[in-house]
């Protein structure tokens, strides 16, 4: 059995109402469950929140939204792995019990069809816990500068100063957007990132994380830019 869990929880701050505010003329949940739905990967797809408008406008998409969320899985500080694992447990008190299972994003809209089947073979075929789309930085992180308190600035590493750019090891940060993993690595709280989580690689321009007005804004051009090219 498999399936995805949308977390979307409703007291989001930074941007009122993020996971249902129209994304390029859809609630933005729609998107990651209509590609969820696309991607034909998913014996149920379920959205697990606290809100009933959420709820509602889920299940208008397609999702299924079966409970909601205990408050204690739905303050600020709540990590994903006990959201995916309470919704996995209260699935196999109901006599579903999934094998492969998928948290995605609500605010996912460049998450894409074909990467979430690549990354279920990659999870299928390969010795891992998880899998998961990342991409790289766009500039070497080993020559990041933070603002002083005095207000200048300073290296984090000002041991690589003189080194070249192209003598930096590349580095990646994770896509936001979807982890696949095993029933049990999630019931029994394993890390996603470390040795037992295996990357997607995905090019820059189809990752945005969406966490300010800003983002939003940036989200918006370039997904209306990329449907512009009949992408995916």
């Amino acid at each position: 059995m498999r399936l995805a869990v949308i977390p979307a929880r409703g007291g989001s701050k930074r941007i009122l109402r993020k996971n249902i505010r129209s994304f390029c003329g859809k609630p933005m949940i729609a998107w990651s469950i209509e590609t969820a739905r696309q991607s034909g990967c998913f014996d149920r797809i379920i959205v697990s929140t606290d809100d009933e408008e959420i709820a509602d406008i889920a299940r208008t998409y397609g999702a299924e939204a079966p409970f909601l969320r205990p408050e204690r899985l739905a303050d600020d500080h709540t990590g994903t792995i006990p959201v995916i694992a309470h919704a996995i447990e209260w699935l196999t008190e109901q006599n579903f019990a999934p094998e492969h299972v998928c948290c995605i994003y609500a605010t996912a809209p460049f998450m894409t069809a074909p990467d979430l089947r690549e990354s279920l073979a990659m999870l299928v075929r390969e010795d891992c816990s998880y899998v998961f789309p990342v991409t790289s930085f766009g500039f070497p992180i080993q020559r990041a500068i933070r603002l002083t308190s005095d207000g200048r600035t300073a290296m984090f590493y000002p041991e690589q100063f003189k080194t070249r750019s192209q003598d930096l090891e590349e580095a990646y940060h994770d896509a936001a957007q979807f982890y696949w993993g095993r029933a049990a690595a999630w019931a029994s709280a394993e890390p996603i990132f470390s040795s037992r989580g295996a990357p997607l690689i995905l090019p820059r321009y189809r990752v945005q994380d969406i966490d300010t007005p800003e983002d939003w804004a940036r989200a918006e051009l370039m997904f209306e830019a990329l449907r512009r090219k009949q992408w995916p």
